[in-house]
């Protein structure tokens, strides 16, 4: 095995449970390895740190597998951690036909997402899975066999087709790894709601998995309102204000695809389709040019795609969160709602606060915050690894 020694002083976050080693911490590297090899992680005073996957074309130079030194990393590795991952989802995680089964880092597979997603038509599972990092990459035959033994689910679809791979010397690649082709559209069920789900070409997995618990936050405060729901991709958070009763729902996204999935999902669910609107633009304009209308509503979501995919990144990013919030802001009714999100991993929940707070003494209104707002219990944050809180929320109200 081979083996990365430290430079002096780079330990500490690895004592504190990190799971990354950043380039600029190692000293040299011993030993003949190859991309997503195994190696061990020692200080620079020779004591043992962590056993991790090796990665040389990342700035993530070393992503953790185990602090455990007595600990080997092989098939029964792969395999304890699937079904710890899935003994955590069972226990946490009901009610939904689709679950996040497998969080990177959080489950100790660090660059590895697993969905699990169950069809109400035909009773059809069907298992999804991003490759993000090299070391799950060189172990993917061994992690895919262990999904489909521990879960029962025979169907594997990859969805690796993401930029990050590209920066761990990975090609972008989607494809089968085991069972039969996914069908054109599974048909999943979430507290109530059908959602039609596309994992061969919608976003992410095919679904936002991770908004669930607010998807439910809207449902309960929608009845009698007037909702926007912004960048409303195939109508999540509009589906769920139509269940909760909304008056009616304005809803916005740039593509015209989404939309006509979005209206489909309206119908699949018998929902009053007079009560929802679609526009198919591009909502920072259209958040002008609503309040230029002059049209409010009681409750609005934000919702908008990532905006700072790097920290070189997060001064345009902020300036766009606010111009979006300040816009939202104009818009929301005495005593309304409004649930806002940032996905950007760069912007931190503090600065996300200060945004939405700048935007909101622009806008000349006083606003409380009633909560915050993030991802479900089957995307669970390891305490020493803030990166993993990509998803931050507020859920405020117009005083």
């Amino acid at each position: 095995m081979g083996r990365l020694i430290l430079k002096p002083g780079k330990e500490r976050s690895l004592l504190h449970r990190h799971p990354w080693l950043f380039a600029g911490a190692v000293d040299r590297v011993e030993g003949r390895v190859s991309p997503g090899a195994t190696v061990s992680l020692i200080g620079h005073d020779g004591r043992f740190l962590a056993r991790a996957a090796y990665s040389p074309h990342s700035a993530i130079r070393a992503r953790v597998w185990t602090f455990d030194e007595a600990e080997p990393v092989d098939h029964a590795f792969f395999k304890r951690r699937i079904q710890r991952a899935l003994a955590y989802r069972a226990a946490q995680v009901c009610g939904t036909g689709a679950v996040r089964l497998v969080f990177g880092e959080a489950d100790g597979l660090p660059g590895l997402v697993v969905d699990h997603y169950r069809s109400v038509d035909g009773g059809r599972q069907q298992l999804v899975c991003q490759f993000m990092a090299v070391g799950v990459e060189a172990w993917k035959g061994p992690i895919v066999d262990a999904l489909v033994r521990e879960t029962g689910c025979a169907h594997v679809y990859e969805r690796s087709d993401v930029s990050i791979r590209e920066k761990e010397g990975l090609e972008q690649t989607t494809g089968l790894l085991a069972g039969d082709e996914p069908p054109e559209l599974l048909l999943v069920d979430e507290g109530g709601v059908r959602y039609q789900v596309d994992v061969r070409k919608g976003h992410k997995t095919g679904f936002y998995i991770d908004q669930r618990d607010s998807r439910a936050l809207i449902a309960r405060n929608s009845a009698g309102r007037d909702v926007l729901n912004c960048f409303c991709y195939t109508g999540g958070f509009s589906l769920a204000a139509l269940k909760g009763e909304a008056r009616s729902v304005l809803s916005i996204d740039s593509s015209g695809e989404a939309l006509a999935h979005a209206r489909a999902n309206v119908l699949a669910n018998g929902f009053d389709s007079q009560r929802a609107q679609w526009l198919d633009a591009d909502a920072f304009r259209t958040l002008r040019s609503l309040h230029q209308d002059g049209q409010s509503f009681d409750l609005i979501v934000l919702d908008p795609p990532k905006l700072a995919p790097s920290q070189q990144h997060v001064d345009r990013a902020a300036r766009a969160y606010k111009d979006i919030n300040l816009s939202g802001l104009k818009l929301l009714r005495p005593g309304g709602l409004l649930a806002t999100y940032s996905c950007s991993g760069a912007i931190g929940a503090p600065l996300f606060q200060k945004i939405v707070a700048d935007a909101a003494a622009d806008a000349g209104a006083d606003v409380r915050i009633l909560g915050r707002l993030g991802a479900g219990a089957d995307h669970p944050m390891l305490a020493g690894f803030p990166e993993g809180e990509y998803l931050k929320g507020l859920w405020l109200q117009r005083i």
